[in-house]
């Protein structure tokens, strides 16, 4: 385990975040903000895959009324994402909302984040300082326009200004972000403000980009950051779906040893050989197992996780079958031989492909 520094704990509904809690992954909501059924059901999406905590805009009066009632099925903790108006935030957290993120850069000033303060100490709601590089007040980006203060310098300023004005208020449960596009940018403004509170802190590269590039610059900057014990809660901040952000923060989690190792496929990268639709069925797989995991993980389930394979043609393919505890392996209609336990056991088609190895994997 990486040594972690030390912060403040403070809880989002049933999730700690900080206090050498374990590291949460969040993700937020790109469905309409007014829509119940696609923003509940998006939410139980990624409940299923592990994320521990998931934001929702909360742009209007219509939002709000929407975010109650997801609030109220949902079977994990939710944020309200609130900017502007200051009132939309106390009436987030009088919907139920876990927390709110607001923005020192336009909610209105120290006046409109006490009257937030107020809400969320009667409510025991927690309260996101999230600053972004693209949204600083006025007098820091004119200072960092004019070459006075680096852009890390500015979030750092920008965030600990805005926890002071909640402290004095005497409100604490508070979590910190500063937030910028560029990875060394963020890297440098996370360090900065790390030495200037003890309040735990979320930690992403915002607006990263689409999904490859985006989880690329992402992994760079979260494995520079907790490998120094910097970051309470992620979230890898994508131009995709937010199943994809919660698989990037796990994977990113696992592989620093801050998350129990989950599931594992290995998959070839295809070639002219591959007899199957190798890349198709392996995130399809990939997908599937996670939902397995997370669902084990719920109901106290512990043990070593099935190791599966995914491969495209008779080349590795029954190698690695026999190696794995199911694998499938690539057939020249398309389609797959299914293996448990090193042994052949039959064939599917591709679209029966995933079901066909949960079905192993939970018996195993």
């Amino acid at each position: 385990m990486l040594n972690r520094r030390t912060t403040r704990r403070i809880a989002v509904g049933g999730v700690p975040v900080g206090g050498g809690a374990p590291v949460s992954v969040q993700t937020m909501c790109d469905r309409d903000s007014r829509d119940v059924a696609a923003l509940a059901e998006q939410v139980a999406s990624v409940a299923g895959l592990g994320c521990d905590i998931c934001r929702l805009a909360v742009p209007d009066a219509a939002a709000v009324a929407a975010f109650a009632e997801v609030r109220r099925s949902s079977l994990i903790p939710l944020v309200a994402d609130v900017h502007f108006d200051w009132r939309l935030a106390v009436a987030a957290i009088d919907a139920g909302a876990d927390a709110v993120r607001i923005n020192p850069g336009n909610i209105g000033g120290a006046d409109r984040a006490r009257e937030v303060a107020a809400a969320a100490k009667a409510n025991g709601a927690a309260i996101r300082v999230g600053v972004n590089l693209g949204s600083l007040e006025k007098p820091l980006a004119d200072k960092v326009a004019a070459g006075e203060m680096t852009a890390p310098e500015a979030l750092s300023e920008s965030a600990v200004a805005g926890v002071a004005v909640l402290e004095d208020a005497g409100f604490g449960d508070i979590v910190v972000s500063v937030k910028a596009s560029g990875v060394s940018d963020a890297i440098a403004a996370y360090r900065a403000v790390s030495k200037r509170t003890d309040c735990p802190l979320h930690v992403g590269v915002t607006e990263a980009g689409t999904a490859i590039p985006g989880t690329a610059r992402s992994a760079v900057a979260l494995t520079t950051l907790l490998s120094e014990g910097i970051g309470d809660t992620i979230r890898v901040s994508l131009t995709s779906s937010p199943e994809d952000e919660v698989r990037a923060g796990l994977e990113i989690l696992r592989s620093l040893g801050l998350r129990p190792q989950g599931p594992v496929v290995t998959s070839c990268p295809t070639c002219g050989r591959a007899r199957a639709d190798v890349a198709r069925v392996a995130a399809e797989v990939e997908a599937a197992l996670e939902r397995v995991w997370a669902d084990r993980r719920r109901r106290g389930v512990e043990g070593r996780f099935p190791k599966v394979a995914v491969m495209g043609c008779s080349v590795n393919g029954p190698g690695e079958a026999r190696g794995a505890d199911v694998a499938l392996c690539g057939l020249g209609d398309g389609g797959f031989s299914v293996w448990v336990n090193g042994s052949q056991v039959g064939v599917t088609p591709a679209g029966d492909a995933a079901r066909e190895v949960v079905k192993h994997v939970v018996s195993i």
